[in-house]
């Protein structure tokens, strides 16, 4: 069945279609009741989706972009999209607009469908219908509902363009086919019993990965998902009791967020919550063990994935063993991995092989043949393989800088000053030396109701670690400041660092 091959075709015929799949958070107010959709609305939307689209002339192969908050309208219209062969690319609505522009030029982009508060982002040229319209004149114009034949696509067919933050120059587009998003989705399947009985909490941006592979997995599972618009710390904290969650998602920093909302927390029935994964990003232990506190009896992960390979790396270790605290788990079943560039073979830069992988940059063939050789995607992610098989995210290849003649990993300092109880957040850069090459610099977020100075964090740094890892400088800030994946925002800091030469 064509259902079972497209990404877009997720929900099951099979299954029930009064179940609910969604709990949209869309204007309400923290802890309200939001607007519930079942499975079979979500699927007769994205197939009117799909109809209208191939109504208006566009065909296989043609991208539609999506620029709009999380909403189940996006959803739909991104699984829309894909049923009809056509090419998803959700973007990053927090980037400039002739970041926005590059992205529409470069993946070829037919329409866009966008919510007011992003029209102002969209280039001339190319149509926009708003998403949030339901009148004849926005998205409602555009639905032509009623059944859809979904395309089966042929093997490494795109289904998806993600664009990448770009933190260099502009976002390359990372192509990703049908088939191994499809690959990435089944990893879970021995899981299936488990997921379904979960309700998930989704806040970060459908645009990344994160939540975008995390509302797949519940469509395909049978899961709900309480979704909101946008991260924001007390609609996430209340929405918990509000609505029975399970099964807590997040970027870290976000989480980094909430545990400082410690009167809401403690004002907050938090019993529902069995697990709670972060992911996407770099997490320290000082913050997996505030978060285990708040959340005693959950089982709290670090997942891992990257845009061009998704979350589809790691998993269980084969006999049973427990992963160990901030452990990314053990290579996954039909996933081929290895570590490459370190001193040893359990020590480097993570490579994979799988058809997960992206099957190429768009109009990058340059950039692509730099990470992918031979079938195998270079993540740029350092890591260390235990004795077990249990795989620790060191830090970025990018990130490392050179102080003193040493390599340092701004991962492995930030791990280390988070263990003073007076910090909440820590965020190192590095800031270009003469004698030393780089000299590490420190943001820092205290602790609620902290005193705490320079000279304290660098001597603690001094006490716990290598000399050549201790902050030069220390600057304290109210709150790190977020990228649009909801990621520490490095390239801010770094530009603040040069500030201080």
């Amino acid at each position: 069945m064509s259902h079972d091959l497209n990404l877009g075709g997720l929900i099951d015929p099979a299954g029930d279609p009064d179940a609910v799949a969604f709990i949209d958070l869309a204007g309400a107010v923290p802890g309200a009741a939001g607007t519930s959709h079942t499975r079979g609305e979500i699927d007769g939307l994205a197939n009117a989706v799909a109809r209208g689209l191939t109504g208006r002339g566009l065909a296989r192969g043609d991208a539609v972009a999506l620029l709009a908050e999380n909403s189940v309208e996006f959803l739909a219209a991104y699984m829309g999209i894909m049923r009809a062969g056509m090419i998803a690319v959700p973007i990053n609505y927090r980037q400039p607009a002739r970041t926005v522009a590059h992205i529409i030029s470069d993946s070829e982009t037919r329409l866009i469908l966008a919510d007011p508060g992003r029209r102002d982002l969209c280039p001339d040229g190319v149509p926009v219908i708003d998403i949030a319209d339901s009148g004849a004149d926005g998205f409602g114009g555009l639905l032509d509902p009623g059944p859809f034949e979904i395309v089966a696509p042929e093997p490494e067919e795109t289904a998806m363009i993600l664009y990448t933050s770009g933190s260099t120059g502009m976002p390359k587009g990372v192509m990703l086919s049908h088939e191994g998003q499809h690959f990435a989705l089944s990893r879970w399947a021995g899981d299936a019993a488990e997921l379904a009985r979960h309700r998930m909490l989704v806040a970060a941006p459908q645009y990344h990965m994160n939540a975008l592979f995390i509302s797949k997995l519940a469509l395909t599972f049978g899961a709900s998902v309480v979704l909101l618009p946008r991260f924001d710390v007390e609609a996430y904290i209340r929405a918990i009791p509000a609505h029975g969650v399970s099964w807590l998602t997040s970027v870290p920093t976000m989480l980094a967020l909430v545990v400082r909302e410690k009167a809401l927390l403690e004002a907050t029935d938090l019993s529902t919550v069995e697990r709670v994964s972060m992911g996407s990003a770099p997490l320290t232990e000082a913050l997996f063990d505030e978060v285990q506190s708040w959340f005693p009896d959950a089982m709290v992960s670090n997942l891992y994935g990257t845009t061009e390979h998704g979350p589809s790396a790691f998993g269980p270790h084969p006999d049973g063993l427990s992963r160990p605290k901030l452990s990314l788990g053990c290579a996954a079943p039909g996933m081929e991995l290895r570590l490459v560039g370190g001193p040893d073979e359990n020590t480097g830069v993570l490579e994979a092989r799988s058809v997960s992988n992206l099957t190429g940059y768009k109009n990058l063939p340059e950039k692509t043949a730099e990470v992918m050789q031979d079938g195998w995607y270079h993540t740029k992610d350092v890591m260390r393989r235990d004795a077990n098989g249990f795989y620790f995210i060191i830090g970025r290849e990018d990130d490392m800088f050179v102080c003193n003649g040493e390599n340092v990993f701004p991962g492995d300092v930030e791990r280390l000053l988070e263990t003073h109880p007076a910090i909440d957040q820590a965020s190192v850069v590095p800031l270009e030396d003469p004698v030393r090459g780089h000299a590490p610099v420190a943001f820092i977020v205290r602790a609620s109701g902290a005193s705490l100075e320079e000279a304290e964090v660098q001597a603690h740094a001094r006490a716990e670690g290598p000399a050549y890892q201790f902050p030069r400088r220390v600057i304290f800030l109210d709150a790190l400041p977020l990228a649009g994946t909801n990621k520490i925002d490095r390239a801010a800091l770094i530009e603040r660092a040069k500030a201080l030469s």
